[in-house]
């Protein structure tokens, strides 16, 4: 990382910094400052209580991390990042990505960035090298309406890869690129979906900690955008329910560390390491389904036949499985992950993800056959249909102990459970607005 003060100097326009870190809901926390004090973001400090706030911003019931320990803080430290640009701001001003440690050095393991490191680290010591990419989905919705419709919402049918649809939005799109291109963010093509106001960005390949990274950053620079342009960006999963869902596809492949060799890649149907790969992904899948899907209306979106997953299958070119594997030229061979929502935590997303292809890949497990046709037909294991089941899914399981840790495992199950005692205690439009600024 560039150092801050070197960084501040060849940006003598910017006039305060964000230090930010993500919190297990995946949403950005942290403290502002003037430039004028930035020398203390090198020892800046934060409780360890804020990575595991609920859904409204507070403490959750009977919190490990509050006042069992005095409420202490941690240690805020820089990540590679480094500090990037925020154009969504009417001021210039920088965010400095952190993540959370103890006083010793020692990483907190309440920390989803860190979660993904651990499990980047073990793929690097077996020599082999992740790369991933993301399919982001939004929908850019009315800011003025009360009921938050979509733009457009007169238009009938649906918009999948409109040219007009993104054409009347192009001074958003102009600004996210411009955007993106000053944060250093690789995002690629855009595409209208399916939905009034629904659209794709891709984010390129790169490796898991960068891509997530760009991932988090993307979703605060498009929904800060929006509001600049006088629409209100979001994430959420299912935001009409007579509307297609929004969901986050990830493409991963495995590559030695120091050559251009894909380990997914031997021929048309891929080597042995990739079928690995995809047994443990799909025996974790049940247990995974609470951090691809995290929230309650996480769950609308799992309808048969609405282009969301709902059987925990395999198959090559089926966009009905679960797991998908791309066609085309075999040295790209990839996996592509098609389960979670827009509203996934996506460090937390990425280490429960390839977590999994890991654990596969250890123990030699092979996977079922692979579906072919419809997937939403076929006699396949369901994916958990609510988050009260994905709660208890995630908190028994032993696949998941193997690539998250125990502390991360406690936080993430009590937030659930404490989120999900409050729902019912929300009016609907309550449940709705909140949901929607979640994401």
């Amino acid at each position: 990382m560039r150092p801050l003060d070197d960084w501040l100097a060849a940006h003598p326009d910017v006039e305060s910094l964000r230090l930010a870190i993500c919190d297990l809901n995946g949403r950005a926390i942290g403290k502002r400052m003037a430039r004028a004090g930035a020398a203390k973001a090198q020892s800046a400090r934060m409780p360890f209580s804020a990575l595991n706030l609920d859904f409204k911003g507070q403490d959750i019931d009977d919190s490990p991390l509050v006042f069992a320990t005095g409420d202490a803080d941690g240690l805020l430290r820089p990540t590679a990042r480094g500090p990037v640009l925020m154009p969504w701001l009417s001021q210039p001003a920088a965010l400095l990505p952190m993540t959370l440690h103890h006083d010793d050095g020692r990483p907190f393991s309440g920390d989803p960035r860190h979660a993904l490191s651990a499990v980047v680290d073990r793929y690097a010591a077996k020599g082999w090298r992740v790369e991933a990419a993301f399919e982001m989905e939004f929908h850019l919705l009315s800011a003025t309406s009360p009921e938050f419709s979509p733009m457009h919402a007169e238009r009938p049918g649906g918009n999948t890869l409109s040219l007009t649809a993104l054409d009347e939005v192009e001074g958003f799109f102009n600004d996210l690129y411009a955007g993106a291109e000053v944060m250093g963010l690789g995002i690629g093509d855009a595409m209208s979906e399916a939905g009034s106001g629904q659209f794709e960005v891709t984010l390129a390949h790169t490796d898991p900690l960068e891509i997530a990274d760009t991932a988090w950053l993307f979703r605060m620079l498009a929904e800060g955008l929006a509001r600049k342009h006088g629409v209100t960006a979001t994430f959420m999963p299912k935001p009409f329910a007579d509307g297609p869902g929004t969901g986050l596809h990830v493409h991963f492949s495995l590559w030695d560390q120091n050559s251009d060799r894909n380990r997914f890649d031997s021929g048309e149907t891929g080597s042995k390491l990739l079928r690995h790969a995809v047994a443990g992904c799909l025996a974790a899948m049940p247990a995974s389904t609470l951090i691809f899907a995290p929230f309650v209306n996480s769950y609308d979106r799992f309808v048969d036949e609405a282009h969301a997953p709902t059987a925990v299958a395999w198959g090559y070119e089926n966009r009905t499985v679960a797991l998908r594997i791309p066609g085309g030229a075999p040295k790209a061979r990839r996996i592509e992950h098609r389960v979670a929502g827009g509203d996934a935590n996506p460090y937390l997303l990425l280490a429960a993800m390839l977590g999994a292809a890991l654990n596969g890949i250890e123990d030699a497990t092979d996977p079922p056959a692979p579906t072919t046709g419809n997937a939403y037909a076929a006699d396949c294991p369901a994916i958990p249909p609510d988050l009260s089941s994905a709660i208890h899914a995630f908190e028994q399981s032993a696949q998941v102990r193997r690539f998250l840790p125990a502390d991360l495992i406690r936080n993430f199950v009590m937030t659930k459970r404490h989120e999900h005692a409050l729902w019912p205690g929300l009016t609907p439009g309550e449940q709705r607005a909140l949901t929607l600024s979640l994401v």
